[in-house]
């Protein structure tokens, strides 16, 4: 077997293998031999038919069998010895289509393989890590707003009307043109006024109303509204008042706790400042894991795979186009040309994601099975009633895999770069991170 190389410019790599007649043969032979004890023939007893005579009779079927096993076994050699990894799937096609049995194999193999990666001294970076704490009035107004989800009503005294926060009972029925369409009416309806469930102008005309009044409620219904055949169209709704009823003030206490499932009120507090300095926490994660990238960036340079980088550039560039146009949902619209700024993009993109994956190559960063389960169960909550179908989908789906675990990975491996990097704690205010955040969504 012979393997020459053709070209090497850059990262740019290509070969021509020369598989032989005689080592085709060869192979062709060592699988009939490790085949020939289960083999029967009539006339022969079992694992004593001659190799020829096997040959003849299934030489041919098996060749093209040898000829993938060879020509596979020569790449993985090369890029054994070589030390290689392609940035992609080589491509391989055979050079003499003319071949016929007896005549040797020649393959032209092509590829990019992934630059050298320089060392990164990862204790040299240092970053600032934001740190949020829950106030007093913060957790009080969670408390509130715990308190009004679990809110009691009472009747609004007789001959009371209805007021924003009040809940009115009635039944209903919506016209359009004089004629009651589909969908349009209820009996025994409880609306939250100021709630904001029906479209706009509806709750704010049921305030005033009293326990037995006939109201007309005349609405035009949003432009965008989801039932096309009502959109933008003017309509009124004949409302019987049943009932009102006043919110009850739920007292901040003990037994507001127990409802959600604390102890006490101090022990509901604590939960309150725990859950809020975690997702305080999460966002101060974004705007460090965005430090240290820039960091990372500015600290490497090395060529990139040019076929990677555009593959990026053109998902970029596909993706901020749907973004700019909402009302294309399909993939039949004009070539998207990416600019010079979706190239300089995927550079970064492609750079990050190489010294990412090396460092978490190189340190045996893994992603486990458990945190894979967890990734699956995590999608498969989207899909209320079709979690089995989902499952099953990933298992069979090696790229689907691949595309859940790739964001575990990264933030593996960020992790372990924060916890070698010089890292200071500052304390800000929300308000503060909040900006932090904002900026990133800027840049």
């Amino acid at each position: 077997m012979q393997v020459t190389e053709t070209l090497n410019e850059g990262l740019k790599r290509g070969y021509q293998i020369t598989v032989t007649a005689a080592e085709l043969d060869a192979k062709v032979v060592e699988k009939l031999t490790e085949a020939q004890p289960e083999i029967e023939m009539k006339g022969f007893r079992k694992g004593k038919v001659p190799l020829p005579l096997l040959k003849k009779q299934f030489g041919q079927r098996i060749l093209g069998e040898a000829m993938q096993e060879t020509i596979d076994g020569a790449m993985t050699k090369h890029f054994e010895d070589s030390g290689d990894r392609p940035a992609l799937q080589p491509q391989v096609k055979m050079t003499n289509e003319d071949w016929k049995e007896g005549d040797d194999v020649a393959v032209e193999m092509s590829y990019e393989k992934l630059p050298e990666i320089p060392e990164v001294d990862l204790k040299s970076i240092s970053l600032e890590k934001l740190v949020v704490k829950a106030t007093d009035a913060e957790i009080e107004e969670a408390l509130n707003n715990l308190a009004q989800n679990a809110k009691s009503w009472e009747d609004r005294i007789e001959g009371g009307y209805a007021e924003k926060g009040d809940k009115v009972t009635m039944d209903f029925v919506g016209k359009v043109d004089g004629e009651a369409f589909e969908g349009g009416s209820a009996e025994d309806f409880p609306l939250e006024l100021g709630s904001n469930q029906f479209i706009p102008g509806f709750e704010e005309q049921l305030e005033g109303v009293h326990v037995g009044d006939e109201k007309s409620v005349s609405v035009t219904f949003p432009e965008d509204y989801r039932a096309t055949h009502l959109a933008g169209k003017e309509a009124t709704f004949d409302c019987t008042i049943k009932h009102i009823a006043t919110p009850k003030p739920t007292p901040i206490d003990d037994e507001l706790a127990k409802q959600y499932g604390a102890e006490s009120l101090d022990a509901l507090k604590t939960q309150i400042g725990e859950r809020l300095e975690a997702e305080y926490a999460g966002a101060s994660r974004q705007v460090q894991k965005r430090k240290l990238l820039d960091a990372l960036d500015a600290l490497v340079s090395f060529d990139l795979p040019p076929t990677l980088v555009e593959a990026e550039a053109g998902q970029i560039a596909h993706q901020l186009w749907h973004e700019e146009n909402p009302d294309v949902h399909g993939h039949d619209h004009p070539e998207i040309t990416p600019t010079d700024e979706h190239n300089k993009l995927a550079e970064r993109r492609v750079r990050l994601g190489l010294l990412l994956a090396e460092l978490g190559r190189v340190n045996e960063v893994e992603v486990t099975e458990a945190e894979m389960t967890q990734a699956v169960m995590a999608q498969a909550r989207q899909y209320p009633g079709q979690e089995r179908q989902f499952f099953e989908f990933i298992q069979q789906n090696a790229q689907a895999q691949q595309q859940l675990r790739a964001p575990i990975f990264e933030d593996k491996v960020v992790d372990y770069v924060f916890e070698l990097a010089q890292v200071t704690e500052t304390e800000i205010s929300k308000e503060d991170l909040e900006k932090a955040v904002e900026a990133l969504e800027e840049e």
